[in-house]
């Protein structure tokens, strides 16, 4: 994904090239609001960089473009006194920042479906299995009922296998 860098200062364009080729990826050059707004409508972002004197030369022109950036990694600038390699070293870092803080939601994501899963799968299969132990239960509902002991038996071996982390409360065996 490409980086946009929103700044009106001279040689900021040959600070772009230099960035597109230490970071491996596309750097598109912005040189104001409207055309940073415009350019963000129609495409994203990895990164916005705003060059600081714009961002608080114009506040309402910075706040327009950091609602529009999106997922983008919002970062702030200030050109003048920053050369490529501070510039390059702040992108990185962001970018890992956000690599990181991704792979810690993703793993809180699934750590919380997989307890939800297995949580419902258990209680499936508890509830059916006492349902299968009560007396005069007719035999079409006992062959339904089985059923459903055997698949969620099925799925809860198949989310033991994806999650070996974390044991799934066993529920009574029935007697066949």
């Amino acid at each position: 994904m490409s980086i946009l860098i929103i700044s009106g200062i001279e040689g900021v364009r040959n600070c772009a090239e230099v960035l597109s080729k230490q970071l491996g990826t596309t750097v598109e050059v912005a040189d104001g609001r409207r055309t940073a707004i415009a350019i963000l409508r129609h495409k994203d972002f990895a990164a916005v960089v705003v060059d600081e004197s714009l961002a608080e030369c114009d506040p309402t022109a910075a706040d327009a473009i950091w609602e529009r950036c999106g997922l983008a990694i919002p970062l702030q600038i200030n050109f003048a006194v920053s050369g490529a390699p501070r510039i390059i070293r702040e992108i990185r870092a962001a970018m890992q920042r956000r690599e990181r803080e991704q792979s810690v939601a993703l793993r809180a994501a699934s750590a919380s479906i997989e307890i939800e899963l297995k949580n419902t799968v258990s209680g499936l299969l508890l509830q059916s299995q006492l349902a299968l132990s009560q007396g005069g239960v007719p035999v079409v509902v006992a062959e339904k009922l089985r059923l459903v002991v055997d698949l969620a038996g099925t799925l809860r071996e198949q989310l033991s296998a994806s999650f070996p982390s974390a044991g799934v409360a066993s529920a009574p065996s029935t007697n066949r």
